[in-house]
């Protein structure tokens, strides 16, 4: 599943920007936005988040 992420929670660090293997994580302005076409759904955000801001649906 698609990782979803909590916009009111997201500090915008860019640490899921960093650890996105395929790099369908960019920051716009001070929050991370997914590329759904580029994730694989590996979890490597969710997983690597301070904030916790970023989880997967169904997990």
């Amino acid at each position: 599943m698609i990782p979803v992420i909590d916009r009111e929670k997201c500090s915008g660090c860019g640490t899921c920007e960093e650890v996105c293997p395929p790099r369908a994580i960019t920051l716009k302005g001070d929050k991370a936005f997914i590329n759904k076409k580029l994730c694989e759904e590996c979890g490597e955000c969710a997983e690597s988040c301070p904030e916790e801001a970023i989880t997967i649906p169904g997990k």
